[in-house]
C-alpha cells in the first residue's frame, strides 16, 4: 500500500517524548523512520514522507533482544527508544514490565495474610525504668536509653507470666488445715496481684465450711451479702437473663486492686454447712463473669465443700508460717491428698512461707527442704506489719518488699495455670 500525507500522525508537543512503549504502533514507525517522516500542521511546509519500513514477520511470542543488540535502559528505569531502523514494536507483544511497577502486579500465592502483616511492628529495646538507669533516662529526656538491669528484668518476666492468657477459667486454692497459717491473707494478696496486673475479672472466694474471716480482711463494699446470699438468689444468674451488675449485690469491690470479694458465713451460728451439689452451683454461676477465681479454704479436709474445691482445682497453694506446727500440719494435708489419688495436685503445688517479725528459732531451712522435695516451688512472703494486723488490708500501703514479693509468688503460681 502506497503511503501517503494523510496516514501521517501530527507531531505531538516538543516537550512531550517522541517515542513511547505505550504509543500506538504508527507514532513509534514514525520516529524510527527519522524526522522527515512527521507532518508539522503549525507550518504551511510539508516535509516530503519517508516510505515505511519494510514489513517485518510478527514473531510467535515476545522475543527477548539478543547478546549483540542488547536493550539500554534510560536512567530513569525507562527503555530507551530504539535507533533508526529497527522495525515498530508489535500490538500482540505484550507491554513489558518495568522495574518501578514490578511490585504492584498480583504474584502468585499472594494471600491477606501478606497484606496483614504490615501491622506487626517489632518490638522496641527494652528500656530501664527504675533505678539509677531510669533515673538516668528520665533526666536526659530519653538522650540516655540504658538496658534494665537484672532485678527489673525480673520484674517484667513476672508480670508477663501473670499477664498471660490461660486459655480460659482457672482457680486457685489455697489450703492449710491449721488455722492462722496464713490463707486468707494469700488469697487476698494473689487476687490483688492478679487483679492489677490482668485489669480485673478475678474473684476471691471464702469457701469456709462454717465461719471465715475473708470477708473481714477485705475492703467493705455497701452490703455485707455473703455466700449464702448467693446462694438463696442462684436461680437469677442460671439463665440469660443474670448480668455482672447484678452480680455486684454479692461481691465486695476491692477498688484499685481490681478484683471482688465472695465472703463466707460471718456469723458463728450460720444454718447447715455447704456442700459439694452448693459448691459446684456457685461455681458455675460464677464462671460466667470471672476468669481467675482464687478460693479460700476452711480447716476441715472432710468437708464437702472442701473436697469439691479441691477436685476444681487448677493450681494447689500450701500456705504456712515459718513454725513446726504450721508446717507440720501443711505435711500431713499433703499427704492425705496424695493417698486420696492427687498425687499430681500435690507436685506441681506452689508452697509460701510467711515469714514472722524475728527469725529466732525458726529452722527455717528444715522447711524449705521438706515442702522443696514435695512441691514445685516454696517461696517466702516477708514479715508485713500491716498484714499481720487483722485489720482489713490497706492495698496501697503495702511496701515495696511486699508487692514485690507477692509478684514473684502470682509469677510462680501462674507458671501452673
Amino acid at each position: 500500500m502506497e503511503h501517503t500525507e494523510e496516514d501521517t500522525v501530527p507531531l505531538h508537543r516538543p516537550d512531550a517524548p517522541a517515542w513511547s512503549p505505550f504509543a500506538p504502533p504508527e507514532v513509534n514507525a514514525q520516529y524510527a523512520a527519522g524526522p522527515e517522516a512527521v507532518h508539522n500542521p503549525r507550518t504551511t511546509d510539508h516535509v516530503p514522507s519517508a516510505p515505511p519500513p519494510p514489513a517485518m514477520p510478527m514473531p510467535a511470542e515476545p522475543q527477548s533482544p539478543t547478546p549483540s543488540q542488547p536493550q539500554q535502559a534510560a536512567p530513569d528505569g525507562w527503555p530507551s527508544p530504539p535507533s533508526q531502523g529497527v522495525p515498530p514494536v508489535s500490538p500482540h507483544v505484550p507491554v513489558p514490565v518495568f522495574p518501578d511497577h514490578a511490585g504492584a502486579l498480583e504474584r502468585v500465592g499472594v494471600t491477606a495474610d501478606d497484606f496483614a502483616s504490615r501491622r506487626v511492628v517489632p518490638p522496641r529495646p527494652p528500656v530501664a525504668e527504675t533505678g539509677l538507669r531510669g533515673a538516668l533516662h528520665r533526666l536526659s529526656f530519653g538522650a540516655v536509653a540504658l538496658p534494665p538491669g537484672p532485678r527489673e528484668r525480673a520484674r517484667q518476666r513476672a508480670v508477663e507470666t501473670v499477664r498471660r492468657n490461660f486459655g480460659g477459667l482457672r482457680q486457685i486454692t489455697v489450703v492449710n488445715p491449721k488455722g492462722g497459717a496464713g490463707k486468707t491473707v494469700a488469697v487476698l494478696m494473689l487476687a490483688m496481684t492478679f487483679g492489677r496486673h490482668r485489669g480485673g475479672y478475678v474473684l476471691a472466694w471464702d469457701n469456709n465450711e462454717t465461719q471465715g474471716t475473708l470477708g473481714m480482711r477485705a475492703q467493705q463494699d455497701f452490703h455485707v451479702r455473703t455466700v449464702r446470699d448467693l446462694l438463696r438468689d442462684l436461680d437469677h444468674f442460671k439463665g440469660p437473663t443474670g448480668r455482672i451488675g447484678d452480680l455486684s449485690q454479692y461481691v465486695r469491690a476491692q477498688g484499685g486492686a481490681m478484683f471482688d470479694v465472695l465472703a463466707s458465713d460471718e456469723s458463728a451460728t450460720a444454718g447447715e454447712m455447704l456442700t459439694a451439689q452448693s459448691f459446684g452451683d456457685l461455681r458455675e454461676a460464677v464462671s460466667r463473669f470471672y476468669k481467675l477465681i482464687v478460693v479460700d479454704t476452711g480447716n476441715n479436709v472432710r468437708a464437702q465443700n472442701w473436697q469439691a474445691a479441691i477436685d476444681a482445682t487448677d493450681q494447689l497453694v500450701v500456705t504456712m508460717s515459718a513454725r513446726n506446727d504450721s508446717a507440720e500440719t501443711a505435711a500431713r494435708m499433703l499427704d492425705h491428698l496424695e493417698q486420696t489419688g492427687r498425687r499430681d495436685l500435690v507436685r506441681g503445688a506452689v508452697s509460701v512461707v510467711s515469714m514472722p517479725a524475728h527469725r529466732k528459732d525458726v529452722d527455717l531451712p528444715a522447711v524449705q527442704r521438706h515442702f522443696a522435695a514435695r512441691t514445685r516451688a516454696v517461696l517466702l512472703a516477708p514479715y508485713e506489719k500491716l498484714l499481720d494486723s487483722g485489720e482489713p488490708i490497706r492495698y496501697d500501703s503495702l511496701s515495696k518488699a511486699s508487692s514485690a514479693a507477692w509478684l514473684r509468688i502470682g509469677a510462680a503460681v501462674a507458671e501452673g495455670l
